[in-house]
């Protein structure tokens, strides 16, 4: 279930937005969705982070590396015999 947001914007803004909006062949509303998801996406560290475990997960997985390899390898960088 979506919710309605009120925004206020300057004359000028909201028509500089609506001419952008039909340049790309969107909605006004779409174009501001957009925007407000991509400045979400790109400051929410959280999903950065799990995006990031979830790329470095799978190169793991495709080298064959365990996670018992990984504890090795932290326990080697430590100083401790693994």
């Amino acid at each position: 279930m979506s919710t309605q947001m009120i925004v206020r914007l300057s004359p000028e803004l909201k028509e500089k937005l609506d001419k952008l909006a039909r340049s790309e062949g969107k909605s006004t509303n779409r174009m501001v969705l957009e925007i407000i998801e991509d400045y979400v996406k790109e400051r929410d560290i959280g999903a950065y982070v799990d995006d990031l475990w979830e790329r470095i997960g799978t190169k793991l997985s495709v080298r064959s590396v365990t996670p018992r390899d990984v504890e090795q390898a932290i326990g080697r960088a430590r100083g401790k015999t693994g």
